[in-house]
């Protein structure tokens, strides 16, 4: 559908990368499924919440445990249990497949061209929100330039 709006060239870098980040998200889905893992579960990446649900969830399935850290008790550490390495002996080779996948096609320095662009993107997104947090909001702008 996303075609027959646009033509490739002029299809915006947004939707693009919504695109790409859904694609990834349904094929992540049905793979990590099948092993009763949601998307969350099945990658690294992720924010603190996020990640605590994740452990939450884990430790629940007694695929993980948590421990006191020996060397420092405010900490915790967390570590696979029998059960949590065997799944994880399996879904490695799917996650490895599905890289692999995102970048058939790609030459080395087409992929790293690609990571230095998606890295900038990045970047470009954490100096716009930042500048957008220290910028009043306009209703709050014109209140104070009324007044001024």
């Amino acid at each position: 559908m996303l075609k027959q709006m646009l033509p490739e060239q002029e299809e915006p870098v947004g939707v693009l990368l919504a695109a790409v980040r859904r694609r990834i998200r349904q094929v992540v889905r049905a793979e990590a499924g099948g092993h009763r893992l949601s998307p969350q579960q099945f990658r690294l990446r992720m924010d603190q919440p996020t990640a605590s649900r994740v452990v939450a969830s884990l430790t629940k399935r007694k695929l993980i445990r948590m421990a006191e850290d020996p060397a420092d008790r405010r900490r915790l550490v967390i570590d696979t249990t029998r059960e949590g390495a065997d799944l994880a002996a399996r879904i490695r080779p799917i996650a490895r497949d599905l890289r692999e996948a995102l970048v058939t096609g790609f030459t080395p320095a087409e992929v790293a061209a690609l990571r230095g662009a998606l890295l900038k993107i990045v970047g470009n997104l954490d100096r716009f929100e930042a500048r957008r947090a220290r910028r009043p909001a306009r209703a709050d702008q014109a209140r104070e330039e009324e007044h001024a």
